[in-house]
């Protein structure tokens, strides 16, 4: 996603990702992988349970998912992944975006 952040933006969208975990390492894959929009972690799981994204197979992480909010902060569009690391591709995502 990185690759793709400023074409996000450059769509009026923000991206931000959230973990299952503990803000240390977070802090820390943000630095090693050059993230420059947010990653945020939820290591309690509010979030992420919220969302109904825990992982059945381990319900330590989150399964992936894409989410775009509208204004309103409606989904107006989202992704559920089955597999760890299977992730929703930044053109996928720039399509939908300019489709709302």
């Amino acid at each position: 996603m990185q690759a793709g952040y400023e074409d996000i933006q450059a769509q009026g969208a923000e991206l931000i990702a959230i973990s299952a975990d503990h803000l240390t390492l977070v802090d820390s894959t943000q630095k090693s992988l050059q993230i420059s929009y947010p990653l945020l972690s939820d290591e309690n799981r509010e979030t992420i349970t919220a969302y109904n994204v825990i992982d059945i197979t381990n319900t330590d992480i989150a399964r992936p998912a894409t989410y775009i909010l509208d204004t309103d902060r409606h989904v107006a569009w989202k992704s559920l992944d089955i597999q760890f690391g299977d992730r929703t591709g930044t053109e996928q995502l720039l399509t939908e975006l300019k489709k709302l």
